[in-house]
This record gives structure tokens, C-alpha cells and sequence, in this order.
């Protein structure tokens, strides 16, 4: 084995120095985990070429527990990135606390154990990070000796890791810390034939499992009990001996009894009807495992599943995949409302949820499902969030509160008398997102039922995922308020009522962004006459919303002083060069006549109108004009006149309209006048709906689309 410096003695010269060798990382961790006696732990290393933490070694632990985490990016939240982030040491003091900071690893892993996290850093450069774990029996505050150790241990790792660097010896992966199995007969194993005739002579089952849950030594009688020969037995994992024993819940308990270092046990029926009782007592090198009958059925139903029942685990690592995928696609409050109800409450066997938040100090009912009567529900919508309630509670602190029966929630909070609910338990769980709380997750259920510690683990990380999804969906919501309110005030209210002409028009933003984009139109009375526009500023956000009200409102004003279609058209380019905004629009302007059957258009790069003459006959109009507006100052915008007869449609629109990915234009341009041709004879409402709704491009609206019709009626 290569020596190693330990950090303490005077810097000597690059040739002089102690060479760092494979284990360098290995006895480092080992060291470090002895000396604050914990029971597991891990070494990261930055990768070379992107923001990721790759897990170089593992002890004490399979590498199984922490499989989800061998890659790790600095973004991720989780306790060795932030570690790395904030260059501190990370300390999370049991199960509670990890399922309120970090419930993406407390979900995978609901059992009691404490873990600190340090990074692996100079004053100029960081290496990676470390972390370490305790059984759940460690205090809830990590001791000054245990944080000063940890510290200087990982900054005499980095020392060593720079100077490998400087020698330019690269730190690999190498092979996980971990107690060697056993696998032999009986004798064997236990080192003497005596022993192994006392284990022989016990009237119950004996079975030794290592780390990896692997049975490295069964007696006869648990080979008899569980129905498999030892030699089958031996090498294979607990959960896997037998086609009845192979369930999470079971590989579960051997999990938590390995993490917390806690006796565990569960239940097990062996076809046709017979209860084993598994007994699972754990040490840092591996288990020991008392395998009996059951003696009683009340013992059974406390210890174990019966058929039918729920497995004492909630939701399954698959499970919880699922529920977080889902709750990504959750866009406003409501749908996330709802995926809770069809997701979440079946999985956790609650009958009932209610989403509670804040607004201007009161409570505030987002929404519920499965309650009888709702107005239960509703008479908590605006109590103050001082008023003593468990759901004003949760969200003031961010601690999640478990009731397993209403004696114990009524005698708490005897308000809760007066407005009976009908059910018999409640969990609620702070939604806490971004390190505040959010709201209040509220799970009802018709019968008692008792909250164990990893019960109660799980529930509080699926609380964690459910805030991350109500924070964006009330951001959604706000987003998608202010978008629709903007584009309201933006847009006419109505069109005007003018004389020889009938008008309809139609919006719809874009299904990606912001729900609010630059499409704009609008219809002015002009002594006698009227004016029609339709635009598009590009884009489909905030700022081509902004700069379309200011061209609409250009327009509006350059028509009333009596400007011609083509100055308002060169004036309004002008307007946009000289705003600066850097953003162009195509603009299509209509002068109607409608008493001598005439229409003057003017066009800056927009797509043609079409016209449905009175026999049904449609056209696109080849109309003359300039560049869009905002690239030229000194462009100019030829007019083009046209006959509009009574009867006749014209249809002016955007390219949202029309442009849908795969589909060439002149083909949608095509469709759009068949369409016209076929219900042009309908109400002006009815066809703006029928264009609109037989558009592809409307339907999928990668832009916005803005719609206007214009018939004459003589």
C-alpha cells in the first residue's frame, strides 16, 4: 500500500513528496467515518468536464441505497451538492428534517438517520464532497468534536488531491468499503461445530444476511419454517428465497434496518395459512434474522400485511417516479388540485385532500376533493391565519402535524368541534418550496389510522414534491392572469357598429410562452368611412404585447386626423424605427367605402386577405406594398383598391393562422379559402368559430392568431 502524507508536516519539494496511490480516497473516508463513528458514507469527485459529482467510493452501505445519487449535478437539491455550492458543511439531523429539506432523497429512503455532508476543498479550488451517516439513535445536533473533525478531514483530502493533481496523478474509483460475505456451510461459518449444534438445537429459525441481504448462514429450522433447503438458502437474498417472500415491503424492512441501525420485523404468509414472524437485527457488518410462527392474529395484523391489505410502505420508489412526472405536467393550481386527488390520495389510502395557502394574512381554500359537503371546506376560506386551526398552524411553521384519531385533533383544536367533517384521521403537510412555505396539503381518511415514523417520512417528502408543483402552478396562474388581463386591455372590447358593415374578429395566443403575444386589429369609424387593421409584432410575449398596443393606438390616432392609407402606413413605420424597440411588424390596412363598394388597402409584409365574392367564389387578393415595419424609414406602402360588393367577405388574419410545422402554406392558404368558400354564407360569428376550429395551425397555435372578418351588407 503507498504511504500517504497526513497533512500536517512542512510542504516539501514536487519530487520529494509522498505520491498519492489508489486508496487514497478509501482510507480517507475510512478514517473519517471511525473517528466520528459513523456507519456509513460516500467520497464524490467533480467530474472533469461538466458541474457533476461522481461517486468514487462507498462504505459501509451497498452502493444500492445511494444509487440514484453516483451522479450528482451542483444544481441538484440535494445535501453533497449544496455542500459544494455553499462551500459549508451540511447537517441534516433525522428523518423529519430530510424529508422538509430534501424530500427527493427522504421519499427514496423513510428511515430514521442522520447525515452531514462537507466539501472537499482548498481556499482556490474544490475536489469534490463527502458524506457520512449515523443510525437514527444520533443526537438531532452534530457535536462540535464530530464537526471539527469532519472538517479537517476533508481539507486534508483536498490537500492530498491537490498535490496529486500537481504530480499529476489523477484520483480513480475504486472498490466500495464493505464487510466480505460469508457463504459456506453452517459449521463454517459460525467458526465451530459447538456453535453451530446450538444454533441447530434453538426451537426458531437463524439466518445471517450481509449487507447486500445476501443469507450467508440458515439453521435447519428456518430452512424448515421458510420451506427452501439451506443449501438453496445460502447466497441468495432474503426477499428472493421464496416466490411468497418476494415483496418490497420485505427488501423495505431489510433497508431501514440497515440505514437506521433499529431492529425491524415484519409478517409474512406462507401458502396456504401459515404467519411467519422475520425479526431483523442489525449491525454494521450485516443482519441477524429470528424467523417464527405467529402467534396471534392481532399480533399479525400489527406486525405485518395480510392479504388484501396495503403494504406498510406507501408509495414504491416506481410510485413515486410516476407522481413526480405527473406533477411536472401540473400547469395552474387546480390541475395540480386534481393530480393530488387522483394521484396522491389513492396511494397513501386517504379518502379526502384539501390544498390550503395564504393571501394578505388569511387562509385560503385552493381547492378539495372528496368531501361530501363542500361547504365544510369553504367556511376555512379567509380565517385569519391567526386563528388557532391545525391548517393555519402548518403553514405558519412549515411542521407537518399527524392526528390518528378526532379525540386527539378535537382535543388540540376544539374549534374543530363545530364543523365536523366526517372523517375519522388527518395528516397535514406543509408544502414548503424554495425554503418557505407555500401552503398546506390536507389528507383526510374515513377510519383511524396511525402515522408510524417512515409513514410519516413519506408523506412529508411527498409534500415537499406536491409544494414544488403548487409554487410554479400559483406562478402559472399570476403569469397567466396578467397575460389575459394585459392582452383585454390591449385588444378592442368590442368592435363598432358601422354602417354597410358587419365585423367579427377572434384572438387566441399561443400555446407556448405566455399566453400573450403582438397580434392586434381593430376597426375605426372615419366620417362616413371606415378603417380596418390587422397586425403581428413578432413574438408572443410581454414586450410585442407592449409595442402592439402602441402601433394599435399609432394607427388609431393617424386614421382620425384624416391620414390616407398610405401615410398612416408610412407614418406608424416611422413611429416603430423611432421607438428603438428593435422588433418588426407586418401590418395590413383597409380603407372601407362601403356605400360606393370600394375598399383601398395598404400592406407592409403581411400575408394576403382573401375575399368571398357574393357567388361564392374566393380569391387572394395580390396586393402591392413595402417591408415590414421597423426595418426601412424611408419605405413607402402603395395602395391597392378594391370592388366590395354587398354580400362580399373579406378575411383578414394572421399567419398564426396558417403556418403549422409540416404543412406547406400555400396548401393551409388554399384550405383556408376552401373553407371560406363552403360557410361563407353564415352568420360573421359562426364562420370566424368554423375557420378557426378546421385550422391546424390554430389547433397546435406555435403563434398567436388574430382573426378579423369584414362583410358588406350594401
Amino acid at each position: 500500500m503507498v504511504g500517504v502524507s497526513d497533512g500536517h508536516t512542512s510542504p516539501a519539494p514536487a519530487s520529494a513528496r509522498t505520491r498519492v496511490g489508489r486508496p487514497l480516497l478509501s482510507l480517507a473516508l475510512a478514517s473519517m467515518m471511525d473517528e466520528v463513528h459513523a456507519h456509513s458514507g460516500a467520497v464524490y469527485l467533480m467530474a472533469a468536464d461538466e458541474p457533476v459529482l461522481e461517486m468514487a467510493v462507498m462504505a459501509g452501505l451497498p452502493r444500492a441505497f445511494a444509487a440514484p445519487w453516483e451522479r450528482v449535478g451542483l444544481s441538484a437539491p440535494i445535501p453533497v451538492a449544496e455542500a459544494v455550492r455553499e462551500r459549508r458543511l451540511v447537517w441534516v439531523g433525522g428523518e423529519h428534517e430530510m424529508a422538509r429539506r430534501y424530500p427527493r432523497i427522504a421519499v427514496v429512503l423513510p428511515y430514521p438517520f442522520a447525515l452531514a455532508a462537507v466539501p472537499v476543498a482548498t481556499s482556490s479550488k474544490v475536489y469534490g464532497a463527502v458524506f457520512v451517516t449515523w443510525p437514527g439513535s444520533h443526537p438531532p445536533e452534530l457535536t462540535d468534536r464530530e464537526r471539527d473533525h469532519l472538517t479537517a478531514a476533508c481539507g486534508r483530502l483536498a490537500v492530498r488531491l491537490e498535490r496529486a493533481v500537481e504530480d499529476s496523478v489523477s484520483p480513480h474509483t475504486e472498490p466500495d468499503l464493505l464487510a466480505s460475505a460469508q457463504v459456506g456451510g453452517a459449521a463454517g461459518t459460525l467458526g465451530t461445530v459447538e456453535a453451530a449444534r446450538m444454533v441447530a438445537r434453538l426451537p426458531y429459525g437463524l439466518c445471517s444476511l450481509d449487507l447486500h441481504g445476501r443469507i450467508s448462514f440458515a439453521n435447519a429450522a428456518a430452512a424448515e419454517l421458510i420451506g427452501v433447503p439451506v443449501s438453496q438458502l445460502l447466497g441468495s437474498q432474503l426477499w428472493a428465497a421464496a416466490p411468497w417472500l418476494n415483496d418490497p415491503v420485505y427488501e423495505d424492512r431489510y433497508r431501514a434496518a440497515l440505514l437506521s441501525q433499529h431492529s425491524t420485523s415484519f409478517v409474512a404468509l406462507r401458502p396456504p395459512g401459515d404467519w411467519l414472524s422475520f425479526r431483523l437485527y442489525p449491525s454494521t457488518t450485516g443482519l441477524s434474522v429470528r424467523v417464527s410462527r405467529a402467534r396471534a392474529v392481532a399480533e399479525m395484523s400489527r406486525a405485518g400485511p395480510r392479504p388484501g391489505d396495503a403494504p406498510s410502505r406507501l408509495v414504491t420508489i416506481s410510485q413515486v417516479l410516476s407522481l413526480a412526472g405527473a406533477l411536472t405536467e401540473a400547469v395552474g393550481v387546480q390541475d395540480v388540485v386534481q393530480l393530488v386527488a387522483d394521484e396522491v390520495v389513492p396511494a397513501v389510502g386517504s379518502q379526502a385532500v384539501v390544498m390550503l395557502g395564504s393571501r394578505a394574512g388569511r387562509l385560503h381554500v385552493l381547492g378539495h376533493r372528496g368531501y361530501p359537503d363542500a361547504r365544510v371546506v369553504e367556511r376555512f376560506d379567509g380565517l385569519p391565519l391567526t386563528e388557532p386551526t391545525p391548517g393555519t398552524h402548518a403553514l405558519n411553521t412549515g411542521v407537518p402535524a399527524f392526528f390518528d384519531s378526532r379525540e386527539e385533533l378535537d382535543r388540540l383544536y376544539p374549534l374543530r368541534q363545530a364543523t365536523p367533517d366526517g372523517f375519522a384521521a388527518w395528516a397535514y403537510l406543509p408544502l414548503i418550496a424554495s425554503g418557505r412555505p407555500v401552503g398546506t396539503c390536507v389528507l383526510a381518511y374515513a377510519e383511524r389510522h396511525p402515522f408510524p415514523a417512515d409513514e410519516r417520512a413519506v408523506l412529508t417528502s411527498l409534500g415537499g414534491l406536491i409544494a414544488q408543483a403548487l409554487e410554479r402552478a400559483v406562478l402559472y396562474d399570476v403569469k397567466h392572469q396578467l397575460a389575459h388581463g394585459l392582452q383585454a386591455a390591449l385588444l378592442p372590447h368590442t368592435l363598432p357598429s358601422l354602417p354597410g358593415i358587419d365585423a367579427a374578429a377572434r384572438y387566441l395566443p399561443a400555446t407556448q410562452g405566455m399566453d400573450i403575444g403582438g397580434d392586434f386589429y381593430d376597426l375605426v369609424p372615419v366620417a362616413g368611412l371606415a378603417a380596418a387593421v390587422i397586425g403581428d409584432v413578432q413574438g408572443h410575449n410581454v414586450t410585442a404585447a407592449g409595442l402592439m398596443g402602441q402601433i394599435r393606438t399609432a394607427v388609431r390616432a393617424y386614421t382620425t386626423v384624416g391620414q390616407s392609407p398610405e401615410e398612416v402606413m408610412r407614418s406608424t413605420n416611422r413611429l416603430l424605427i423611432d421607438l428603438g424597440a428593435e422588433l418588426f411588424a407586418s401590418c395590413l390596412y383597409l380603407r372601407l367605402d362601403p356605400e360606393r363598394g370600394r375598399a383601398v388597402m395598404a400592406r407592409a409584409g403581411h400575408p394576403p386577405p382573401l375575399l368571398r365574392r357574393p357567388d361564392g367564389r374566393v380569391r387572394v387578393l395580390d396586393l402591392a406594398g413595402g417591408p415590414l415595419l421597423g426595418i426601412d424609414g424611408s419605405a413607402v406602402y402603395p395602395t391597392t383598391e378594391v370592388e366590395l360588393a354587398p354580400g362580399s367577405v373579406l378575411v383578414l388574419y394572421t399567419d398564426g393562422l396558417i403556418e403549422s410545422p409540416g404543412v406547406d402554406i400555400e396548401d393551409a392558404l388554399a384550405e383556408l379559402g376552401r373553407q371560406l368558400a363552403e360557410a361563407g354564407d353564415r352568420p360573421l360569428d359562426e364562420l370566424a368559430d368554423h375557420l378557426v376550429r378546421r385550422s391546424a395551425a390554430a389547433r397546435e397555435r406555435v403563434d398567436d392568431v388574430a382573426l378579423l372578418l369584414l362583410r358588406a351588407v350594401g
